[in-house]
């Protein structure tokens, strides 16, 4: 197999402000845009064609990646005029596969970090004969997700959305993002309409009598849709919990990228990332977060399990615990931000002035 789509259209509205000004994939996990861990391990497992489905802020694409040559990979770019939901997006970029009809073609979505073994899942393909093989894991709420039961030979039998009583739950297994389609089964998706994969072209052809195999993969698995779920994933790449042969690094408990300037008595732990041109002050804390190209933390402060936007400046002696802030912010010295707060891009928060927050 030697084809793939990504989707990588989505307007990342969960993971706002960070998606403000870049595109979900593209927003930086373990040093480097996330979609560059992705098609790393697409490459590896022997992918080298790759299209893109793109929409929001699609032209930040492909002035950084380019025809994809750097990476090993033939890389093209379809942009969406209108957002067509997942199989829309699929459909959409048909006509740049090279694929024959009965070839396997990779489809996975821009928002997914997993250790899903791709050579795996293509052979189970082949290997069932199915039309479409789907990537399953295991979760231990399922109640946020779509449920895929299997018979014992692993063909899918169903297609539960997201159950809610414990009557509804027959399974923790659940549709992980990634999926082999044979390259005829594509065609049939309506064109040029929204459609989505997930709740019409899968009970569709399960409707149609078609094969849809499922395979459980329970390696490392996490929807990166949330600015905690986001920060989490980067620094589980820096840690090595998180495989990618596309860290620009050794793995431990930080990666320090060129052109920072870490102050020497500064501990960084959990596998924090301080990007390019940032600035980290005398005895300043940090875990488990992700410091962005060219921001500042003053002397002093403490973070954990935070991200600090692009430019963006935090005071000395500031406490962020679980905070968001956003590209070109300022925070400033002695404030306390906890529990899922989010600053806006270019926001200004006076020395002092919030001592401590809530869920917003």
């Amino acid at each position: 197999m030697t084809e793939a789509i990504l989707l990588v259209g989505g307007k990342g509205t969960r993971l706002r402000p960070l998606t403000v000004h870049t595109p979900k994939p593209m927003v930086p996990a373990a040093g480097v845009p996330f979609l560059t861990h992705q098609l790393a391990r697409a490459r590896a497992a022997g992918v080298t064609h790759i299209v893109m489905a793109t929409s929001y802020l699609a032209e930040v694409f492909e002035p950084y990646f380019g025809d994809g040559s750097a990476m090993g990979l033939h890389l093209e770019y379809v942009t969406e005029k209108e957002p067509l939901g997942t199989g829309g997006a699929i459909r959409n970029v048909a006509g740049r596969l090279h694929s024959a009809p009965g070839d396997p073609v990779l489809i996975f979505n821009g928002d997914i970090l997993t250790g899903l073994d791709i050579q795996a899942l293509v052979g189970t393909h082949r290997t069932s004969g199915a039309d479409v093989s789907l990537h399953l894991t295991r979760v231990e709420d399922p109640r946020a997700f779509g449920l895929v039961p299997t018979d014992d030979t692993g063909r899918v039998t169903a297609f539960l959305e997201k159950p809610q009583t414990p009557e509804e739950i027959v399974t923790d297994q659940i549709n992980a993002g990634a999926y082999v389609f044979n390259r005829s089964v594509i065609d049939t998706i309506p064109a040029g309409r929204p459609v989505s994969v997930e709740r019409e072209t899968f009970p569709g052809l399960l409707a149609d009598g078609a094969h849809l195999q499922g395979m459980v993969d329970s390696t490392y698995w996490l929807d990166l849709g949330t600015p905690q779920a986001f920060v989490r994933g980067s620094a589980d790449l820096v840690l090595g919990r998180a495989p990618s042969p596309a860290v620009p690094g050794r793995r431990g408990e930080r990666l320090v990228l060129e052109n920072a300037d870490v102050a020497p008595d500064a501990k960084l732990t959990g596998g924090t990332v301080i990007g390019t041109g940032a600035v980290v002050g005398a005895g300043a804390r940090i875990d488990g977060s992700a410091v962005l190209e060219g921001a500042v933390i003053e002397p002093g402060a403490r973070i954990r399990e935070s991200l600090i936007g692009a430019g963006a400046r935090i005071g000395a002696r500031t406490v962020l615990d679980g905070a968001v802030i956003g590209d070109g912010a300022e925070v400033g010295a002695d404030n306390e931000l906890r529990d899922g707060i989010r600053i806006w891009c270019g926001a200004r928060l006076p020395a002092g002035s919030v001592r401590f927050s809530s869920d917003q």
